[in-house]
């Protein structure tokens, strides 16, 4: 019997220290009977990522972008590119996440045990931790509740998996199955929002997303909180921009997933955002809230 072989896909920009120890960390993953092949989407770094990459890790099959695709396009460059391969797992990585040793392995036992227990097709996600406090950061996610469709919280793993709705794309492993039937990350989506719309899609094709046990490795957590304040039009045209909630992308991720009322879901971040600035001209209150 051959061994089970799994394609690593990330995708990269200016950030070449994360992304070699990421990559340190998947190539000390011991896994008997799996073999790993890896796919680094490079979005034309300018600080050297691409050359240390082929220097230090010459057998990674190292893509390139033009800058303009993101996190978003970068995955579903690379992941098309691992389509057309004979993988039976494609494990999506962030690039500033370190995986612990074994759990390569542990992701790819997990899915199979959950698929002889009838749960079929299965993708699996792990939850990672802060590298310095420990904190829970990315994992699956599931509703706060049904009459707040776009809130989610973050499942916490135990010792058994546990089923959840979508995820962060993190660490996702997902099976060719999931992929004939919910295909590539949906093009419409740049920077954002393309993960949790793929569990989504997932689940409403008929497939199961489910949390690994434990925590997996260490990434830190990237809030939108930030204290400095500028004039509204720049607020707006930054709260618009690729990085936090484009117009379109936003507008086809409510009308999919937030009910009848998706237009005023759809509004909302951007009608907070300028009402909380209209407070904020005080000179005692000078925090911006986050989008969500």
């Amino acid at each position: 019997m051959g061994s089970i072989r799994v394609a690593a896909v990330m995708a990269v920009h200016n950030r070449r220290e994360p992304t070699l120890s990421c990559l340190d960390s998947l190539l000390a993953q011991r896994a008997p009977g799996v073999s790993l092949d890896i796919f680094v989407l490079d979005d034309d770094s300018t600080d050297g990522t691409a050359e240390a990459i082929a220097r230090h890790h010459p057998g990674v099959r190292l893509l390139h972008g033009d800058g303009q695709l993101y996190w978003n396009g970068g995955m579903r460059r690379a992941l098309a590119e691992t389509m057309v391969g004979d993988y039976a797992h494609y494990l999506w990585m962030n690039d500033d996440t370190s995986l612990d040793d074994g759990i390569l392995a542990m992701l790819v036992r997990t899915e199979h045990e959950l698929r002889e227990r009838g749960h079929n097709p299965v993708i699996v996600v792990g939850t990672t931790r802060h590298p310095v406090t420990d904190e829970l950061t990315d994992g699956g996610q599931v509703r706060l509740s049904r009459w707040r469709p776009l809130r989610w919280t973050l499942v916490q793993p135990g010792s058994e998996p546990r089923p959840c709705e979508t995820m962060n794309g993190n660490t996702v492993l997902v099976p060719p199955p999931v992929v004939r039937r919910v295909g590539n990350i949906d093009s419409v989506y740049i920077q954002r929002m393309g993960d949790y719309d793929y569990g989504l899609r997932a689940r409403a094709a008929g497939c199961q997303v489910w949390v690994a046990p434990g925590a997996v490795g260490t990434c830190a957590s990237h809030p939108l909180r930030r204290t400095d304040v500028q004039p509204l039009r720049t607020e707006l045209a930054r709260l618009w921009s690729v990085k936090e909630l484009a117009p379109r992308p936003w507008f086809v991720f409510t009308r999919r997933w937030a009910g009848r009322l998706w237009p005023l879901y759809w509004a909302s971040p951007y009608l907070r955002r300028a009402f909380g600035l209209a407070l904020q001209r005080t000179p005692i209150r000078r925090t911006v809230l986050g989008v969500r």
